[in-house]
């Protein structure tokens, strides 16, 4: 199975007003769904917003990444494939 890199918009209202142990709470709710998709789904990290959160996940498809939300109770508001990831280090190369 190849997995696939993506970004996912997620609007979510205040999340970024939200504490530490809320934060923990929804990381827990996301790794539960996780878990139920493995391997097909893996989070990497995410970014959170005022009003949205941007997640990095590995997955086999763009359906294995709605099937987590889906579960997770977390909106995919929009999913990007990413199709190379440059860095710094990319201009000495």
């Amino acid at each position: 199975m190849t997995l696939r890199r993506f970004i996912i918009e997620r609007d979510i209202p205040k999340v970024g007003s939200l504490d530490r142990g809320e934060l923990k709470g929804a990381a827990a709710k996301s790794n539960e769904a996780l878990s139920q998709l493995a391997p097909k789904v893996q989070w990497q990290h995410s970014y959170v917003a005022d009003d949205k959160t941007f997640c990095v996940y590995l997955a086999e498809s763009e359906d294995a990444i709605h099937k987590h939300a889906e579960l997770s109770g977390f909106p995919a508001s929009k999913i990007t494939p990413i199709g190379k990831v440059i860095d710094p280090t990319t201009a000495s190369g």
